[in-house]
């Protein structure tokens, strides 16, 4: 190919955990050129030095489960390298072969002609405690998940819990200790490696509790925390979950564009005078859409603040604490409001979108 030095070189990249597929367009170029790369780094490295000879590449790769490593070795080598968002590739409806060179030099075309929409790529420190925060979450999962099969593997056998009507108080895990010591044969083993495993997972959760409470009352988390704990429903561990899921909140020129990347604005067909809206859409962040709806129940009770709200409040910058006094009575309202004509699930999705709103404010006034 006969390039000059300054001819963008485009360059689509289908990443594996075993092969990296890329391939190669110029910009008056029909055809690509495909290469077979292996999943070496420096390989990959390689290849871009020898393709900067005939241009400036511009490569691009969907997110995945490869992370941003080659986007940021990429980077540091000089070279402009984009992530982008799988679910707004543009798909052919009628197509039905799929393989690593076609994917390939679809991703190439596409981002050539504009068409491809890439995401934001947090820094190494951002990801890292993100990972914390989910590492968090699936531990909770986990013990949620064995307080029901025990309860359920209990129940079959005919040992039910009448003592209270709550399961996992102090009174349903002495009676369960209980009945470890009279039960005997496998019934006992299982029940006693469940609740040590549960002990085990249960301490996990604390430990992973005091680093994020740790990291928290840290820069550059710190001043987004104390300000996003101002609002009701909002502890550390949603606080730091919402600024590491969000990141630089700039990136978001309002509110709608953040209640879109939750996934909580409703989906649209309308047509001429027909305009028809069904559920969210669900195709955003889904980490940040789970701690806001579980935010949002809290405004299921009355509006007035309590004494530990106000502590959290006191030295906070007094725009912020404004903006979280106004979410708190507002929130409310328009929960029992619509809680009269719709589902309280509904209700509190409605609830929820308006309150990423307020935490896009206040975040804004933090960054000011």
């Amino acid at each position: 190919m006969n390039q000059s030095s300054t001819e963008t070189i485009w360059v689509g990249l289908d990443v594996h955990e075993s092969s990296i597929t890329a391939a190669v367009l110029g910009d008056r170029e029909a055809s690509p050129l495909v290469r077979r790369l292996p999943a070496d780094i420096n390989a990959v490295r390689r290849f871009f030095r020898t393709l900067s000879q005939r241009g400036v590449p511009r490569a691009c790769y969907e997110a995945s489960g490869a992370g941003f490593v080659l986007q940021r070795r990429l980077t540091d080598d000089g070279f402009s390298c984009e992530v982008i968002a799988p679910s707004l590739i543009p798909r052919k409806p009628g197509e039905r072969r799929k393989t690593d060179r076609l994917d390939a030099i679809a991703l190439v075309r596409h981002y050539r002609s504009g068409e491809l929409t890439p995401v934001a790529i947090p820094d190494a420190h951002q990801e890292a405690v993100r990972q914390l925060l989910r590492t968090r979450y699936s531990a909770q999962s986990q013990i949620a998940d064995l307080k029901r099969r025990l309860v359920g593997v209990m129940a079959c056998q005919g040992h039910h819990f009448t003592a209270g009507g709550s399961h996992w108080t102090q009174k349903h895990r002495a009676w369960l200790d209980q009945l470890r010591k009279q039960l005997s044969g496998p019934l006992q083993t299982v029940l006693a490696i469940g609740l040590e495993q549960l002990e085990y997972l249960e301490t996990q959760q604390r430990a992973l509790d005091a680093e994020i409470e740790r990291l928290a009352a840290c820069p550059p988390w710190r001043a987004g925390a104390e300000a996003l704990r101002c609002f009701r429903g909002i502890q550390t561990l949603t606080a730091m979950t919402l600024l590491t899921e969000i990141g630089d909140i700039h990136r978001f020129r309002s509110p709608r564009g953040l209640m879109a990347y939750t996934g909580l604005v409703p989906t649209e067909h309308s047509s001429g005078n027909r305009q028809q809206r069904g559920s969210i859409s669900k195709s955003g962040n889904a980490h940040l859409r789970r701690v806001l709806v579980e935010s949002a129940w809290h405004y299921h009770h009355r509006s007035g603040a309590h004494l530990i709200l106000e502590r959290r409040r006191l030295g906070q910058n007094p725009e912020v604490v404004a903006i979280a006094v106004k979410a708190q009575h507002r929130l409310q309202k328009r929960f029992w409001r619509l809680r009269q004509v719709k589902h309280n699930n509904q209700a509190v999705t409605a609830v929820a979108r308006e309150l990423c709103g307020f935490v896009w404010a206040a975040l804004m006034a933090v960054d000011r």
